[in-house]
């Protein structure tokens, strides 16, 4: 079946490969290497972006503080806000994933009968206020490390305002 011949071509073949492999990499080594640390080529950089400097440290400008928006938020937004949290958190007094959010707006921490709480919360806590509640919601993991909550957190101020008021109308 296998004679000298064929098997010289087999290994040629293999070897053929490999050489053409080693070669490409090598050729796109050079032309693509783009120098840096331990290849003895001193680099610069290809191009520089000027920034005007300011005073306050490079720190972006903030809007409104939360009690200016949670005093004209709109709880029918929050409505719609609020089904980003429909996942894990129910509004009709039972517990899901997560416990029932009625009359969580200045409630006490870890209060709700029959949900497990991991306890981090606590630590950080004490009654959920909507300042409390800004803080927590904007990123969960954050504001008390160690928590069962998972969700990454709502960015926009306007948006956790308008939740956290349509919270406050469940109570």
């Amino acid at each position: 079946m296998f004679d000298t011949m064929t098997l010289t071509k087999i290994v040629g073949g293999f070897c053929g490969a490999l050489l053409v492999f080693l070669l490409a990499g090598w050729a796109g080594e050079m032309l693509y290497h783009v120098g840096g640390e331990g290849h003895g080529e001193e680099t610069a950089q290809a191009y520089i972006i000027e920034v005007e400097e300011t005073d306050d440290g490079g720190a972006e400008e903030e809007g409104p503080a939360f009690e200016e928006l949670y005093a004209s938020a709109d709880a029918d937004a929050g409505a719609k806000v609020f089904g980003k949290c429909k996942a894990c958190h129910k509004i009709d007094g039972s517990n899901a994933t997560g416990p029932h959010l009625d009359g969580v707006v200045d409630r006490a921490v870890d209060a709700v009968d029959g949900y497990s709480y991991s306890g981090a919360l606590e630590e950080h806590f004490d009654v959920w206020t909507p300042a409390n509640l800004n803080v927590f919601i904007e990123d969960p993991k954050g504001a008390a490390p160690g928590t069962k909550m998972t969700f990454a957190g709502i960015k926009k101020a306007q948006d956790r305002a308008d939740l956290i008021a349509y919270l406050a109308t469940l109570n």
